[in-house]
Formats: C-alpha cells, sequence, structure tokens
C-alpha cells in the first residue's frame, strides 16, 4: 500500500491548513537558516503555496509527491501561457522547498532533483513588464476616433485575458457594467463571466457613448468593437493595432495581442493569485450557458483580479 492510499483521507479544508502549517514552518527556514531577505522569502514562499494548492486539489500529501506529479504541475504552468523565466524560478522554490522537506525528515527522497528548468523558447510569446503595457497605453494618440476604443482594447487584453477572437466577438448585450463583468464565448462555443476592471467599465462606457453617434452597419449592432467603417473588427486589425503601438513604445519583443493574455496570467501568479482562479479567467474550464450564473462564484474570482492584478489592484491612478 502506498504512503498516500495508507493515510486517513483530510477534508480540503484540514489539507489547506496544514499546507500553511509547513509553509510558516518553511518560511522560518528560510529567515534563521539562510538568512533571506524579506522580498526573496514572500517569492519563495508564494511559489511553493502554488504547489501546495495544486497537490491538494487532487488530493496528493505533499509527503507522497513524486516526479511525475511535479512534471504535472510544471505542464500545468505551461498550459496556462506562463513565461519560461517564471516556470524556472518556481522550480527553484520549489527544489528549495524539497530540500527542507529531506532535512526536517518529512520525506526521504527528493522528487524535485531530476526536473528541469525550462529552456526559454519560442514555444511561448514574450511577457511584457507591467510598465510596457502601461507605456502602450501613453501611445495611444488622444483626441481621435479610435483613442477610447483602442484603449479599451488593451484593458480588456491584458486586464481580463480575453483572447482576441473573444474580443472581437464581444457583444453589447452580454456586458454587465453595472456588475463589472462580460459574458464571453470562447473556444468551442464555451462561455464565461469575465471580470472587468474599474478602468475597463470607465472606458467602455465613455467609447459606446461615442460610438452610438457613429454610422454602424445592420449585422454590427450589437458587436462592442468597431471599424472606422462601422463594423466588427478583425483579429488581424487587432494584431496591427498591438504591433503597432509595442514598436511606438520603443518594444523591441515580439508582441501580439496573446502576447497580453500571456502576461495577464502570469503578472497574476507572480501576484499569488491561485492557479485554478487562472484557469476559470482564462476560460479553461467548461461552463455552460445555463450554469454560469448559479455555478461560477463571481465575487471570489473578481476579488482574484483586485487583489493580485496592477491595473485592479490600483497600479495605475
Amino acid at each position: 500500500m502506498s504512503q498516500s492510499e495508507s493515510q486517513t483521507p483530510q477534508s480540503e479544508d484540514e489539507a489547506r491548513e496544514e499546507a500553511r502549517k509547513l509553509l510558516r514552518d518553511y518560511g522560518a527556514h528560510l529567515v534563521l537558516e539562510r538568512g533571506l531577505s524579506q522580498n526573496t522569502l514572500t517569492g519563495y514562499t508564494t511559489d511553493v503555496w502554488h504547489l501546495l494548492e495544486y497537490l491538494n486539489g487532487r488530493g496528493i500529501n505533499v509527503a507522497a509527491v513524486e516526479r511525475g506529479d511535479l512534471h504535472n504541475f510544471l505542464v500545468t504552468l505551461h498550459d496556462l501561457g506562463i513565461s519560461p523565466r517564471s516556470q524556472a524560478r518556481i522550480i527553484a522554490g520549489i527544489r528549495s522547498f524539497f530540500k527542507y522537506l529531506r532535512l526536517a525528515g518529512i520525506i526521504k527522497d527528493d522528487p524535485s532533483a531530476l526536473i528541469e528548468s525550462p529552456r526559454p523558447g519560442r514555444h511561448l510569446p514574450d511577457v511584457l513588464t507591467v510598465e510596457e503595457i502601461d507605456s502602450m497605453i501613453a501611445m495611444i494618440p488622444q483626441g481621435k476616433e479610435e483613442t477610447l476604443r483602442n484603449t479599451a482594447i488593451i484593458e480588456l487584453l491584458y486586464g481580463s485575458g480575453l483572447r482576441v477572437s473573444e474580443l472581437t466577438e464581444a457583444r453589447i448585450s452580454r456586458l454587465h457594467l453595472d456588475e463589472g463583468f462580460l459574458l464571453v464565448e470562447g473556444k468551442g462555443s464555451k462561455q464565461r463571466l469575465v471580470p472587468l476592471s474599474p478602468r475597463a467599465v470607465i472606458l467602455l462606457r465613455e467609447y459606446l457613448a461615442e460610438r452610438s453617434m457613429r454610422n454602424i452597419k445592420p449585422d454590427a449592432t450589437d458587436t462592442i468593437f468597431l471599424s472606422r467603417l462601422g463594423r466588427g473588427m478583425s483579429r488581424v486589425m487587432v494584431f496591427y493595432i498591438i504591433r503597432d503601438l509595442a514598436a511606438m513604445a520603443g518594444i523591441s519583443k515580439k508582441v501580439s495581442p496573446h502576447t497580453l493574455r500571456h502576461s495577464f496570467a502570469t503578472h497574476l501568479l507572480e501576484g499569488g493569485a491561485s492557479l485554478r482562479a487562472i484557469q476559470e479567467l482564462l476560460g479553461h474550464e467548461s461552463i455552460t450557458t445555463t450554469e454560469i450564473y448559479v455555478h461560477i462564484d463571481r465575487t471570489r474570482l473578481r476579488d482574484e483580479l483586485l487583489a493580485h492584478h496592477p491595473h485592479f489592484s490600483g497600479h495605475r491612478k
């Protein structure tokens, strides 16, 4: 019988509390034995907490973790679009944590010994810093017909993690500005509620007021984002807008709308948001139209963004 099978099953709350205690003990070890700074300590414990949450969600006790479990965790990070740099940092924290578990006598063998850091390659787009994203927004010409539209586009791609197809297909009838949510249709016609930043809500109100005074084609009356000709925007149009703003801001990275989505996920993870919340926000879970208002915890997801996303938490005034 394996160690995990012989243990008495824990409730999710009990497992979470045990994980918190283990993390506190690990943090004390880092301070007392290794003399780490507060910033380094916070980074290490945050990264390990992501792993502990992942394990708890699958009923895996930390003392029974195998190399395959760590591999699956890293695959999850990759699937969420977390940058190789962030993955490498998380792996460093995990290795440190399992070394501590061996010293503390909690485990005998270190499952992290053979895991490899990802090689930064071209399989993932570059991730932008918050400052780079803000510099792109600053490059949008003011007082023009597309000023509010383009600013709102960036806020939704980065602030809500939308796919470009979800952005171009966004509908006014699915917009709930008073509640701060947009109902979008993602891959496979799956729908989800996406929280909007306070800044995005303001921009959308202003843009829609301006949009109402334009000549709109009959087939685009419910489409949020329109071209100058009053038609729905194409994904290619959005790509060129983002690419050109990045060039104007002096950003040498290869930037596309998907870069903003990857930046959204990476910045949330680095800010301490849970993997489950990031998965839900990115639309990696299936939720049907009729279930969405009943089963999704909209307040919890919005709270995750308010606490961990730079454009929600007041980075920009």
